[in-house]
């Protein structure tokens, strides 16, 4: 759970059986393959939520699928403008700075109320008011050093889910706390997306918004594959998950590091302050993007044992821990 920063973030995970993958020749055979079944593919790709997104549809009618690709990347805008902090003017930064939003945008309630109900399943270990301590890490990174333990107890005297309000219409926080969802923001627009390809009657299709959304098959007819990045060398595919279909988010400690050895990185452990020292990466497979992503953040910091129980109670998860390397 962080704001964007100098740490520019790493490409997480490596996709098996989408679009532009080497093995398959590229787009060209993912063309081949979908002609075959009589369906026109098509992938479009751009710039969102601070990194880079993809998404790959298949449908006979190529009018159609271009007009769902266009329809996807509405939806994820219109996310970033409701809650991504790389946009200064997004609901969500200007909630921050105001400290209170009259009429909130529809995506910003979503996410928030989903993060105050993770934060009460998980007894604070997941907290979208952590916001305060990324300006603490950052600029103690820049200069070379950890930040202090007085630096630290400060910025967690901002930090609690319960200092945040929300009304019919009206969001309210305590002064000094500040919001972040980026825990939560690209599995939700997954979920977005896939709901704007569906409206369109997209069946097959591969969306990457930074996490990621499979339904129906690979261009080829075979079920969609994805592979996961070994964390010390994400050039690497550690392990595959095949079939994929659903959605799958990872966190781990190689996105956004403050320091070489990644002790220290974007995922922070309300109680201390710190990051979370026992994991490497958690990746959860769900039914939905916005619960993936949201119990990934969670397991980071919950670690192993409380971890997997928690997504246990969760039908249609599953859950995948990379100890720290």
């Amino acid at each position: 759970m962080s704001a964007p920063g100098r740490f520019a973030p790493a490409r997480r995970r490596i996709l098996v059986g989408a679009a532009g993958l080497a093995g398959l020749g590229g787009i060209a055979a993912f063309c081949a393959s979908a002609a075959t079944r009589g369906l026109t593919l098509r992938t479009r790709a751009g710039l969102a939520f601070g990194t880079t997104v993809a998404l790959t549809a298949a449908g006979s009618e190529a009018s159609v699928v271009e007009a769902a690709l266009a329809d996807g990347f509405a939806a994820m805008r219109a996310v970033e403008s409701a809650a991504s902090l790389f946009r200064a003017d997004s609901a969500l930064a200007r909630l921050n700075r105001d400290g209170a939003l009259e009429a909130p945008d529809p995506h910003l309630l979503a996410l928030l109320r989903f993060a105050l109900t993770l934060a009460d399943k998980t007894d604070g270990a997941f907290d979208p008011t952590v916001q305060p301590l990324w300006p603490v890490w950052a600029g103690a990174a820049a200069r070379g050093e950890r930040p202090g333990a007085e630096a630290l107890r400060a910025a967690l005297a901002q930090v609690g889910w319960r200092r945040v309000q929300i009304g019919p219409d009206r969001i309210v926080l305590e002064p000094g706390t500040a919001l972040t969802l980026n825990a939560l923001i690209q599995g939700y627009a997954a979920d977005q997306v896939m709901a704007a390809l569906r409206m369109r009657g997209i069946a097959d299709a591969f969306v990457d918004t930074g996490e990621f959304g499979a339904s129906g098959t690979h261009p080829d007819g075979t079920p969609w594959r994805l592979g996961l990045a070994d964390p010390r060398d994400p050039a690497t595919v550690a392990a595959v998950i095949a079939p994929f279909t659903g959605f799958a988010a990872t966190s781990g400690d190689y996105n956004m590091c403050f320091s070489d050895d990644r002790a220290d990185h974007h995922i922070f452990d309300p109680t201390t302050g710190r990051s979370p020292r026992a994991l490497s990466s958690v990746t959860v497979t769900a039914p939905t993007g916005l619960l993936a992503d949201g119990l990934s953040t969670a397991c980071m910091v919950l670690g192993r044992a409380r971890g997997a129980h928690l997504v246990a109670a969760h039908p249609g998860c599953a859950v995948r821990f990379t100890g720290k390397l």
